[in-house]
């Protein structure tokens, strides 16, 4: 059964909103990346890349960051 924005609360709002945002800008500019050619080189670095993230080899908290450049 479909929910009335009114039934909704901000929250839900605010992601069904954004949602369609989205979506709308995806339609009029499309993907800027659609069409071109990923080299096999940068494939095998990206993928290196994610799992040094996933090992927790690479990367920095966002906490540590935020510390290091006094940003909070």
């Amino acid at each position: 059964m479909a929910k009335t924005v009114a039934d909704m609360t901000a929250e839900e709002l605010r992601k069904l909103v954004g949602s369609a945002v989205e979506q709308k800008i995806m339609e009029l500019l499309g993907d800027p990346d659609a069409g071109l050619v990923l080299h096999e080189n940068v494939r095998k670095r990206l993928l290196r890349q994610k799992q040094a993230v996933a090992k927790g080899e690479r990367g920095e908290p966002l906490d540590a960051v935020v510390g290091r450049l006094n940003l909070s």
